[in-house]
């Protein structure tokens, strides 16, 4: 007697296939965190490049019907870890991978999310397409420079935050009174965040920018005398914006200055930049790689690998990303 073949229900859950781990040549430390606390180990893969430069990538394990997360941020040299991440989604996807999932800690071009001028590309949202058209089925992201950046994917998207790493650290700080600022009106929505798991008032600073990297005014809305501020941005790249706010800070009486952001960019000299400026201490995460020409006793790191991990362990079993924001 042949047994009837039972179809799956509509609609029910999807069995994900083996857990596989990969991860390019971005932020190997990061990487290694991530799979440490997943207990799962990093696949094999072999990236070389041909003698003009040009990127070639070599998957060294089976990834057939597999649920494979590629861990992969988006950092100097920008365009080359861009390619890197568009050939191994190539890969994955013409070797059969089950689901990919590109986790992408530190998003590039993420600044162009919107034409401010005429004739601007917008370049976020060509990343997006072409990550998309490159293979991915799926993208972790963590703090995007902009929210809409989700919009422009076709496919899911899972924005993370470090907001709760960053309020951690500002409650151990114990400070009695103390003011959460934002660097910018833009930044009003995160540092309201902040603000309101702290119990704790909120500041801007007005800026007027010309042109890109370069600010001519900052004024101080709200009340910081004598107070300490804790400034909280998304990224830090050449560390001029932040600058000039903790200058326009201390000119309105603040007691200390702290900065605290998800991204430490960190171009140029941001590093010597931020350590001549009045700020206590500068506080980043591990979403990229930082040298040890740019290591300074101020400049500390939290490590997002415990975040990460647990939403790619999520979204591997179907449960839900958004408890992590509670």
């Amino acid at each position: 007697m042949v047994e009837p073949r039972i179809q799956p229900l509509e609609g029910a859950p999807r069995q994900p296939g083996e857990l596989k781990l990969l991860a390019g040549d971005a932020h190997p430390e990061l990487a290694r965190k991530i799979a440490e606390a997943l207990h799962e180990p990093l696949g094999g893969m072999k990236i070389t490049r041909f003698a003009d430069g040009e990127i070639d990538v070599k998957i060294a394990d089976s990834v057939r019907g597999a649920d494979v997360f590629l861990i992969q941020p988006t950092c100097e040299p920008v365009s080359d870890n861009l390619i890197q991440l568009f050939i191994i989604l190539d890969a994955l996807r013409r070797a059969s991978a089950g689901r990919i999932t590109a986790v992408i800690p530190y998003y590039g071009y993420a600044r162009k999310e919107k034409k401010s001028q005429a004739r601007d590309p917008i370049s976020a949202k060509l990343m997006a397409d072409i990550i998309t058209l490159a293979g991915a089925n799926r993208v972790i992201a963590l703090d995007l420079h902009a929210d809409a950046i989700q919009g422009f994917f076709d496919i899911p998207v899972d924005h993370l935050t470090a907001e709760k790493l960053l309020v951690e650290y500002i409650r151990k700080l114990h400070l009695d009174n103390a003011v959460i600022v934002s660097p910018d009106v833009g930044g009003a929505k995160r540092v309201g965040g902040i603000a309101r798991h702290l119990d704790l008032p909120i500041a801007f600073v007005y800026k007027r920018r010309p042109k890109d990297d370069v600010v001519s005014e900052q004024r101080v809305v709200g009340e910081v005398d004598g107070m300490d501020a804790v400034v909280v941005d998304d990224l830090i790249s050449t560390g001029g914006t932040l600058v000039g706010v903790s200058e326009a800070l201390r000119a309105e009486g603040a007691r200390s200055v702290r900065v605290l952001a998800t991204h430490g960019v960190l171009a140029a000299d941001a590093v010597a930049k931020l350590m001549a400026a009045p700020i206590e201490e500068v506080v980043i995460t591990d979403s990229l790689p930082l040298p040890p020409k740019k290591q300074h006793a101020r400049l500390k790191v939290l490590s997002v690998a415990p975040l990460l991990a647990e939403a790619i362990r999520r979204v591997h079993e179907d449960r839900s990303v958004s408890e992590l924001f509670k």
